[in-house]
């Protein structure tokens, strides 16, 4: 099943898009998560460098 969403992500204008993972750290607890985002490629120097 996921080989098919991976083909058709690779297809047309699936090409422009990454997956990115960052850490974010919880201001309550201070531990770490991670959060995902499927985002432009251009976008992907301005993701990284906001907080």
């Amino acid at each position: 099943m996921a080989k098919k969403v991976v083909a058709t992500l690779k297809t047309g204008e699936g090409h422009s898009f990454t997956k990115a993972i960052r850490f974010v750290k919880s201001p309550k607890t201070g531990a770490y998560t991670f959060r995902e985002e499927v985002i432009n490629r251009e976008h992907v120097k301005d993701y990284f460098n906001k907080k």
